[in-house]
Protein backbone atom coordinates (compact mmCIF):
# COMPACT_ATOMS: atom_id res chain seq x y z
CA UNK A 1 0.00 0.00 0.00
CA UNK A 2 1.14 3.54 -0.72
CA UNK A 3 2.19 5.56 2.29
CA UNK A 4 -0.47 8.24 2.59
CA UNK A 5 0.91 9.74 5.79
CA UNK A 6 3.38 11.85 3.86
CA UNK A 7 0.65 13.46 1.77
CA UNK A 8 -0.39 16.83 3.12
CA UNK A 9 -4.09 17.43 2.61
CA UNK A 10 -4.82 20.73 0.89
CA UNK A 11 -7.54 23.09 2.07
CA UNK A 12 -10.81 22.29 0.35
CA UNK A 13 -11.39 25.88 -0.85
CA UNK A 14 -7.98 25.90 -2.55
CA UNK A 15 -8.51 22.50 -4.14
CA UNK A 16 -12.04 23.36 -5.27
CA UNK A 17 -10.89 26.68 -6.74
CA UNK A 18 -8.11 25.03 -8.74
CA UNK A 19 -10.48 22.36 -10.02
CA UNK A 20 -13.10 24.95 -10.95
CA UNK A 21 -10.58 27.14 -12.76
CA UNK A 22 -9.13 24.28 -14.79
CA UNK A 23 -12.54 22.93 -15.72
CA UNK A 24 -13.71 26.42 -16.70
CA UNK A 25 -10.72 26.84 -19.00
CA UNK A 26 -11.24 23.50 -20.73
CA UNK A 27 -14.96 24.11 -21.18
CA UNK A 28 -14.18 27.59 -22.50
CA UNK A 29 -12.20 25.85 -25.22
CA UNK A 30 -15.09 23.49 -25.95
CA UNK A 31 -17.87 26.09 -25.84
CA UNK A 32 -16.16 28.72 -27.97
CA UNK A 33 -16.29 26.23 -30.83
CA UNK A 34 -20.02 25.70 -30.31
CA UNK A 35 -20.68 29.45 -30.40
CA UNK A 36 -18.59 29.85 -33.55
CA UNK A 37 -20.39 26.88 -35.15
CA UNK A 38 -23.74 28.54 -34.49
CA UNK A 39 -22.68 31.95 -35.79
CA UNK A 40 -19.94 31.85 -38.47
CA UNK A 41 -18.36 28.48 -39.26
CA UNK A 42 -21.02 27.38 -41.75
CA UNK A 43 -20.43 30.15 -44.34
CA UNK A 44 -16.65 30.17 -43.82
CA UNK A 45 -15.92 26.46 -44.00
CA UNK A 46 -18.93 25.11 -45.94
CA UNK A 47 -19.66 27.93 -48.45
CA UNK A 48 -20.93 25.60 -51.19
CA UNK A 49 -23.77 24.44 -48.94
CA UNK A 50 -27.13 26.13 -48.49
CA UNK A 51 -27.44 28.18 -45.26
CA UNK A 52 -29.31 25.31 -43.55
CA UNK A 53 -26.90 22.64 -44.79
CA UNK A 54 -23.92 24.81 -43.79
CA UNK A 55 -25.27 25.15 -40.25
CA UNK A 56 -25.91 21.41 -40.07
CA UNK A 57 -22.36 20.70 -41.30
CA UNK A 58 -20.88 23.09 -38.74
CA UNK A 59 -22.91 21.39 -36.00
CA UNK A 60 -21.68 18.02 -37.29
CA UNK A 61 -18.07 19.07 -36.66
CA UNK A 62 -19.31 20.30 -33.25
CA UNK A 63 -20.73 16.82 -32.61
CA UNK A 64 -17.40 15.15 -33.40
CA UNK A 65 -16.09 16.58 -30.15
CA UNK A 66 -18.73 14.64 -28.24
CA UNK A 67 -17.93 11.43 -30.08
CA UNK A 68 -14.30 11.86 -29.04
CA UNK A 69 -15.14 12.47 -25.39
CA UNK A 70 -15.84 8.81 -24.44
CA UNK A 71 -12.56 7.86 -26.13
CA UNK A 72 -10.81 10.51 -24.05
CA UNK A 73 -12.57 9.12 -20.98
CA UNK A 74 -11.16 5.66 -21.77
CA UNK A 75 -7.64 6.95 -22.47
CA UNK A 76 -7.36 9.34 -19.53
CA UNK A 77 -9.46 7.10 -17.29
CA UNK A 78 -6.83 4.39 -17.78
CA UNK A 79 -4.14 6.89 -16.74
CA UNK A 80 -6.22 8.08 -13.79
CA UNK A 81 -6.87 4.57 -12.48
CA UNK A 82 -3.33 3.33 -13.11
CA UNK A 83 -1.12 6.40 -12.51
CA UNK A 84 -3.25 8.81 -10.54
CA UNK A 85 -5.85 11.54 -10.95
CA UNK A 86 -3.37 14.43 -11.00
CA UNK A 87 -1.53 13.58 -14.27
CA UNK A 88 -4.87 13.53 -16.07
CA UNK A 89 -5.48 17.18 -15.19
CA UNK A 90 -2.22 18.36 -16.74
CA UNK A 91 -2.19 16.33 -19.97
CA UNK A 92 -5.87 16.89 -20.78
CA UNK A 93 -5.52 20.66 -20.30
CA UNK A 94 -2.49 20.80 -22.60
CA UNK A 95 -4.25 18.81 -25.33
CA UNK A 96 -7.46 20.82 -25.24
CA UNK A 97 -5.68 24.18 -25.11
CA UNK A 98 -3.31 23.43 -27.99
CA UNK A 99 -6.06 22.13 -30.28
CA UNK A 100 -8.26 25.15 -29.52
CA UNK A 101 -5.54 27.64 -30.42
CA UNK A 102 -4.97 25.69 -33.64
CA UNK A 103 -8.65 26.05 -34.62
CA UNK A 104 -8.17 29.80 -34.62
CA UNK A 105 -5.33 29.40 -37.12
CA UNK A 106 -7.11 27.24 -39.70
CA UNK A 107 -7.59 29.12 -43.02
CA UNK A 108 -11.11 29.27 -44.40
CA UNK A 109 -12.44 27.21 -47.31
CA UNK A 110 -11.74 29.94 -49.87
CA UNK A 111 -8.03 29.72 -49.01
CA UNK A 112 -7.24 25.99 -48.75
CA UNK A 113 -10.43 24.33 -49.98
CA UNK A 114 -11.65 21.06 -48.53
CA UNK A 115 -8.62 20.84 -46.25
CA UNK A 116 -10.21 23.58 -44.10
CA UNK A 117 -13.24 21.58 -42.83
CA UNK A 118 -11.07 18.45 -42.52
CA UNK A 119 -8.66 20.30 -40.24
CA UNK A 120 -11.60 21.57 -38.20
CA UNK A 121 -12.79 18.00 -37.84
CA UNK A 122 -9.41 16.74 -36.59
CA UNK A 123 -8.92 19.61 -34.13
CA UNK A 124 -12.45 19.29 -32.80
CA UNK A 125 -11.78 15.58 -32.22
CA UNK A 126 -8.65 16.44 -30.22
CA UNK A 127 -10.61 19.00 -28.19
CA UNK A 128 -13.16 16.34 -27.29
CA UNK A 129 -10.44 13.83 -26.45
CA UNK A 130 -8.92 16.22 -23.91
CA UNK A 131 -12.23 17.25 -22.39
CA UNK A 132 -13.27 13.61 -22.05
CA UNK A 133 -10.39 13.12 -19.63
CA UNK A 134 -10.70 16.46 -17.84
CA UNK A 135 -14.00 15.89 -16.08
CA UNK A 136 -13.03 12.61 -14.44
CA UNK A 137 -9.70 13.89 -13.14
CA UNK A 138 -11.01 17.20 -11.79
CA UNK A 139 -14.11 15.76 -10.16
CA UNK A 140 -12.37 12.77 -8.60
CA UNK A 141 -9.52 14.81 -7.18
CA UNK A 142 -12.08 17.04 -5.44
CA UNK A 143 -14.54 14.30 -4.43
CA UNK A 144 -11.86 12.01 -3.00
CA UNK A 145 -10.44 14.79 -0.80
CA UNK A 146 -13.84 16.04 0.41
CA UNK A 147 -15.45 15.03 3.72
CA UNK A 148 -18.34 12.62 3.13
CA UNK A 149 -20.98 14.89 4.66
CA UNK A 150 -20.10 17.75 2.29
CA UNK A 151 -18.95 15.80 -0.77
CA UNK A 152 -21.72 17.05 -3.05
CA UNK A 153 -20.96 20.66 -2.10
CA UNK A 154 -17.22 20.53 -2.75
CA UNK A 155 -17.62 18.35 -5.83
CA UNK A 156 -20.03 20.89 -7.29
CA UNK A 157 -17.28 23.45 -7.83
CA UNK A 158 -15.87 21.69 -10.91
CA UNK A 159 -19.50 21.61 -12.10
CA UNK A 160 -19.54 25.43 -11.93
CA UNK A 161 -16.63 25.36 -14.37
CA UNK A 162 -18.79 24.76 -17.48
CA UNK A 163 -20.91 27.82 -16.64
CA UNK A 164 -17.81 29.97 -16.13
CA UNK A 165 -16.26 28.62 -19.33
CA UNK A 166 -19.43 29.33 -21.26
CA UNK A 167 -19.61 32.88 -19.92
CA UNK A 168 -15.96 33.50 -20.78
CA UNK A 169 -16.39 32.15 -24.30
CA UNK A 170 -19.60 33.98 -25.05
CA UNK A 171 -18.49 37.12 -23.22
CA UNK A 172 -15.49 37.41 -25.52
CA UNK A 173 -17.69 36.80 -28.58
CA UNK A 174 -20.23 39.36 -27.32
CA UNK A 175 -17.56 42.04 -26.84
CA UNK A 176 -16.13 41.35 -30.28
CA UNK A 177 -19.62 41.45 -31.82
CA UNK A 178 -20.19 44.90 -30.36
CA UNK A 179 -16.70 46.26 -31.06
CA UNK A 180 -16.27 44.98 -34.61
CA UNK A 181 -18.25 45.35 -37.79
CA UNK A 182 -19.93 42.26 -39.23
CA UNK A 183 -17.22 42.05 -41.91
CA UNK A 184 -14.39 42.32 -39.36
CA UNK A 185 -15.96 39.71 -37.08
CA UNK A 186 -16.47 37.27 -39.95
CA UNK A 187 -13.02 37.87 -41.44
CA UNK A 188 -10.85 37.59 -38.30
CA UNK A 189 -12.70 38.54 -35.11
CA UNK A 190 -14.15 35.06 -34.53
CA UNK A 191 -10.58 33.69 -34.28
CA UNK A 192 -9.61 35.83 -31.26
CA UNK A 193 -11.43 33.69 -28.64
CA UNK A 194 -9.58 30.62 -29.92
CA UNK A 195 -6.20 32.32 -29.66
CA UNK A 196 -7.02 33.45 -26.11
CA UNK A 197 -7.22 29.77 -25.12
CA UNK A 198 -3.41 29.62 -25.11
CA UNK A 199 -3.09 32.16 -22.29
CA UNK A 200 -5.89 30.47 -20.35
CA UNK A 201 -4.18 27.07 -20.66
CA UNK A 202 -0.97 28.49 -19.17
CA UNK A 203 -2.98 29.92 -16.26
CA UNK A 204 -4.67 26.57 -15.69
CA UNK A 205 -1.38 24.68 -15.65
CA UNK A 206 0.00 27.10 -13.07
CA UNK A 207 -3.04 26.67 -10.82
CA UNK A 208 -2.86 22.88 -10.99
CA UNK A 209 0.91 22.46 -10.69
CA UNK A 210 0.92 22.14 -6.90
CA UNK A 211 -2.19 19.99 -6.35
CA UNK A 212 -1.53 16.75 -4.42
CA UNK A 213 -2.65 13.32 -5.54
CA UNK A 214 -5.95 11.93 -4.30
CA UNK A 215 -5.63 10.09 -0.96
CA UNK A 216 -8.12 7.45 -2.13
CA UNK A 217 -5.94 6.61 -5.12
CA UNK A 218 -2.88 6.30 -2.87
CA UNK A 219 -4.75 3.84 -0.64
CA UNK A 220 -5.46 1.39 -3.47
CA UNK A 221 -3.43 -1.81 -3.08
CA UNK A 222 -4.29 -3.51 -6.33
CA UNK A 223 -4.79 -1.21 -9.31
CA UNK A 224 -6.93 -2.49 -12.17
CA UNK A 225 -4.69 -3.85 -14.92
CA UNK A 226 -7.09 -2.82 -17.70
CA UNK A 227 -9.72 -0.56 -16.10
CA UNK A 228 -11.97 -0.45 -19.17
CA UNK A 229 -12.17 -4.25 -19.37
CA UNK A 230 -13.18 -4.41 -15.70
CA UNK A 231 -15.79 -1.68 -16.17
CA UNK A 232 -17.29 -3.43 -19.21
CA UNK A 233 -17.30 -6.81 -17.46
CA UNK A 234 -18.65 -5.76 -14.06
CA UNK A 235 -20.38 -2.41 -14.55
CA UNK A 236 -21.78 -2.33 -18.10
CA UNK A 237 -25.36 -1.90 -16.90
CA UNK A 238 -24.34 0.96 -14.61
CA UNK A 239 -22.47 2.71 -17.44
CA UNK A 240 -25.50 2.50 -19.74
CA UNK A 241 -27.86 3.73 -17.03
CA UNK A 242 -25.68 6.72 -16.15
CA UNK A 243 -25.23 7.61 -19.82
CA UNK A 244 -28.98 7.51 -20.38
CA UNK A 245 -29.63 9.45 -17.18
CA UNK A 246 -27.24 12.26 -18.08
CA UNK A 247 -28.39 12.61 -21.70
CA UNK A 248 -31.13 15.08 -20.77
CA UNK A 249 -28.69 17.46 -19.11
CA UNK A 250 -26.55 17.67 -22.22
CA UNK A 251 -29.61 18.00 -24.45
CA UNK A 252 -30.97 20.90 -22.40
CA UNK A 253 -27.68 22.73 -22.14
CA UNK A 254 -26.80 22.55 -25.82
CA UNK A 255 -30.35 23.26 -26.96
CA UNK A 256 -30.18 26.48 -24.95
CA UNK A 257 -26.58 27.50 -25.56
CA UNK A 258 -25.95 26.31 -29.12
CA UNK A 259 -29.06 25.43 -31.14
CA UNK A 260 -31.09 28.40 -29.90
CA UNK A 261 -28.37 30.82 -31.05
CA UNK A 262 -28.50 29.53 -34.60
CA UNK A 263 -32.31 29.23 -34.64
CA UNK A 264 -33.04 32.70 -33.30
CA UNK A 265 -30.43 34.55 -35.37
CA UNK A 266 -31.17 32.72 -38.64
CA UNK A 267 -34.91 31.99 -38.46
CA UNK A 268 -36.25 34.74 -36.21
CA UNK A 269 -33.87 37.55 -37.11
CA UNK A 270 -32.85 38.20 -33.49
CA UNK A 271 -29.51 39.96 -33.20
CA UNK A 272 -26.46 38.03 -32.06
CA UNK A 273 -25.95 40.46 -29.16
CA UNK A 274 -29.49 39.99 -27.81
CA UNK A 275 -29.27 36.21 -28.00
CA UNK A 276 -25.88 36.01 -26.30
CA UNK A 277 -27.07 38.36 -23.55
CA UNK A 278 -30.23 36.32 -22.86
CA UNK A 279 -28.39 33.00 -22.75
CA UNK A 280 -25.51 34.36 -20.66
CA UNK A 281 -27.90 35.86 -18.09
CA UNK A 282 -29.59 32.47 -17.63
CA UNK A 283 -26.22 30.71 -17.34
CA UNK A 284 -25.12 33.18 -14.62
CA UNK A 285 -28.11 32.16 -12.49
CA UNK A 286 -27.45 28.48 -13.21
CA UNK A 287 -23.80 28.77 -12.12
CA UNK A 288 -24.66 30.68 -8.94
CA UNK A 289 -27.25 28.08 -7.88
CA UNK A 290 -25.00 25.05 -8.42
CA UNK A 291 -23.49 25.01 -4.88
CA UNK A 292 -26.93 25.67 -3.39
CA UNK A 293 -28.43 22.65 -5.13
CA UNK A 294 -25.39 20.59 -4.14
CA UNK A 295 -26.04 21.42 -0.48
CA UNK A 296 -29.55 20.07 -0.92
CA UNK A 297 -27.96 16.94 -2.39
CA UNK A 298 -25.91 16.52 0.79
CA UNK A 299 -29.05 17.00 2.85
CA UNK A 300 -31.65 14.98 0.92
CA UNK A 301 -29.63 12.70 -1.34
CA UNK A 302 -28.41 12.64 -4.94
CA UNK A 303 -31.14 10.57 -6.57
CA UNK A 304 -34.16 12.64 -5.38
CA UNK A 305 -32.73 15.83 -6.86
CA UNK A 306 -31.98 14.07 -10.15
CA UNK A 307 -35.55 12.75 -10.35
CA UNK A 308 -37.02 16.19 -9.61
CA UNK A 309 -34.75 17.85 -12.20
CA UNK A 310 -35.71 15.30 -14.88
CA UNK A 311 -39.41 15.66 -14.19
CA UNK A 312 -39.13 19.46 -14.35
CA UNK A 313 -37.26 19.20 -17.66
CA UNK A 314 -39.96 16.99 -19.16
CA UNK A 315 -42.62 19.54 -18.18
CA UNK A 316 -40.68 22.59 -19.41
CA UNK A 317 -39.50 21.68 -22.91
CA UNK A 318 -42.70 22.74 -24.72
CA UNK A 319 -42.85 26.07 -22.84
CA UNK A 320 -39.16 26.55 -23.70
CA UNK A 321 -39.68 26.39 -27.47
CA UNK A 322 -42.85 28.50 -27.25
CA UNK A 323 -41.03 31.25 -25.36
CA UNK A 324 -38.04 31.06 -27.70
CA UNK A 325 -40.27 31.42 -30.77
CA UNK A 326 -41.47 34.85 -29.59
CA UNK A 327 -38.06 36.31 -30.43
CA UNK A 328 -38.51 38.70 -27.48
CA UNK A 329 -35.66 39.03 -24.94
CA UNK A 330 -37.65 38.62 -21.69
CA UNK A 331 -39.71 35.55 -22.72
CA UNK A 332 -36.61 33.92 -24.21
CA UNK A 333 -34.67 34.54 -20.99
CA UNK A 334 -37.51 33.00 -18.93
CA UNK A 335 -37.51 29.96 -21.20
CA UNK A 336 -33.75 29.51 -20.93
CA UNK A 337 -33.78 30.06 -17.16
CA UNK A 338 -36.47 27.45 -16.54
CA UNK A 339 -34.57 24.88 -18.62
CA UNK A 340 -31.26 25.56 -16.87
CA UNK A 341 -32.87 25.41 -13.42
CA UNK A 342 -34.05 21.88 -14.24
CA UNK A 343 -30.54 21.13 -15.52
CA UNK A 344 -28.72 22.37 -12.43
CA UNK A 345 -31.03 20.46 -10.09
CA UNK A 346 -29.58 17.29 -11.61
CA UNK A 347 -26.03 18.21 -12.51
CA UNK A 348 -25.12 19.97 -9.25
CA UNK A 349 -24.92 16.55 -7.55
CA UNK A 350 -23.62 14.44 -10.44
CA UNK A 351 -19.97 15.07 -9.55
CA UNK A 352 -20.56 13.37 -6.19
CA UNK A 353 -23.08 10.80 -7.43
CA UNK A 354 -21.11 9.18 -10.25
CA UNK A 355 -17.85 8.59 -8.31
CA UNK A 356 -19.84 7.11 -5.43
CA UNK A 357 -21.32 4.50 -7.77
CA UNK A 358 -17.94 2.96 -8.73
CA UNK A 359 -15.19 1.16 -6.82
CA UNK A 360 -12.01 3.28 -6.39
CA UNK A 361 -9.87 1.00 -8.60
CA UNK A 362 -12.00 1.74 -11.71
CA UNK A 363 -13.67 4.98 -10.63
CA UNK A 364 -11.87 7.31 -13.04
CA UNK A 365 -12.72 5.17 -16.07
CA UNK A 366 -16.26 4.20 -15.06
CA UNK A 367 -17.49 7.64 -14.01
CA UNK A 368 -15.86 9.41 -16.96
CA UNK A 369 -17.11 6.94 -19.58
CA UNK A 370 -20.69 7.09 -18.29
CA UNK A 371 -20.58 10.89 -18.10
CA UNK A 372 -19.21 11.35 -21.61
CA UNK A 373 -21.43 8.74 -23.25
CA UNK A 374 -24.31 10.83 -21.97
CA UNK A 375 -22.73 13.69 -23.92
CA UNK A 376 -22.89 11.68 -27.14
CA UNK A 377 -26.56 10.83 -26.59
CA UNK A 378 -27.67 14.28 -25.52
CA UNK A 379 -25.08 16.83 -26.66
CA UNK A 380 -23.77 15.65 -30.02
CA UNK A 381 -27.17 15.01 -31.61
CA UNK A 382 -29.30 17.79 -30.15
CA UNK A 383 -28.13 20.77 -32.28
CA UNK A 384 -28.31 18.66 -35.46
CA UNK A 385 -31.69 17.04 -34.74
CA UNK A 386 -33.20 20.27 -33.40
CA UNK A 387 -32.07 22.25 -36.47
CA UNK A 388 -33.59 19.65 -38.81
CA UNK A 389 -36.85 19.47 -36.82
CA UNK A 390 -37.16 23.26 -36.62
CA UNK A 391 -36.81 23.52 -40.39
CA UNK A 392 -39.88 21.32 -40.82
CA UNK A 393 -41.90 23.15 -38.16
CA UNK A 394 -44.13 26.18 -38.40
CA UNK A 395 -43.75 29.33 -36.36
CA UNK A 396 -43.20 27.34 -33.15
CA UNK A 397 -40.79 24.36 -33.37
CA UNK A 398 -42.98 21.92 -31.46
CA UNK A 399 -40.99 19.02 -32.86
CA UNK A 400 -37.95 20.22 -30.93
CA UNK A 401 -40.03 20.34 -27.74
CA UNK A 402 -41.21 16.78 -28.32
CA UNK A 403 -37.66 15.58 -28.96
CA UNK A 404 -36.33 17.18 -25.76
CA UNK A 405 -39.29 15.89 -23.73
CA UNK A 406 -38.61 12.37 -24.98
CA UNK A 407 -34.98 12.57 -23.85
CA UNK A 408 -36.10 13.87 -20.45
CA UNK A 409 -38.45 10.91 -19.99
CA UNK A 410 -35.70 8.47 -21.00
CA UNK A 411 -33.36 10.01 -18.44
CA UNK A 412 -36.07 9.96 -15.78
CA UNK A 413 -36.44 6.22 -16.26
CA UNK A 414 -32.68 5.67 -16.00
CA UNK A 415 -32.37 7.73 -12.82
CA UNK A 416 -35.27 5.73 -11.33
CA UNK A 417 -33.22 2.54 -11.79
CA UNK A 418 -30.07 3.92 -10.11
CA UNK A 419 -29.50 3.54 -6.35
CA UNK A 420 -29.01 6.30 -3.78
CA UNK A 421 -25.42 6.68 -2.51
CA UNK A 422 -25.55 9.37 0.20
CA UNK A 423 -23.93 9.54 2.77
CA UNK A 424 -21.57 6.57 2.41
CA UNK A 425 -17.90 7.68 2.16
CA UNK A 426 -16.41 7.31 -1.31
CA UNK A 427 -13.80 4.79 -0.14
CA UNK A 428 -16.45 2.51 1.38
CA UNK A 429 -19.04 2.51 -1.36
CA UNK A 430 -20.11 -0.86 -2.60
CA UNK A 431 -20.17 -0.62 -6.39
CA UNK A 432 -23.23 -1.58 -8.40
CA UNK A 433 -22.48 -4.75 -10.34
CA UNK A 434 -24.39 -6.87 -12.78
Amino acid sequence: MHDVRTVKAPSMPRLATASLAGTAIEFYDFFVYGTAAALVLGPLFFPTFSPLAGTLAAFATFGVGFVARPLGAVLFGHIGDRRGRRPVLVVSLLLTGASTVAVGCVPAYDTIGVAAPLLLLVLRFLQGLGLGGEWGGAVLLTAEHAPAERRALWSSFPQVGPAVGFLLANGVVLVLSVALTETQFTRWGWRVPFWAAGALAVLGLWLRSSLPESPRFLEIDDHARVPLAEVVRDHWRLVLLTAGALAVGYAIFYAVTTWSLAYATERLGVSRTVMLTCVMAAVVVKGALTPVMALLGDRFGRRPLCLVGCAAAALWMFPLVALLSTGEPLPMFVGFLGALLAFVTMFAVIAAYLPELYAPRVRCTGAAVGYNLGGVLGGALTPIVATALAERSGRVPWGVGAYLTGIALLSLGCFALLPETRPVPVSAVRPVTD
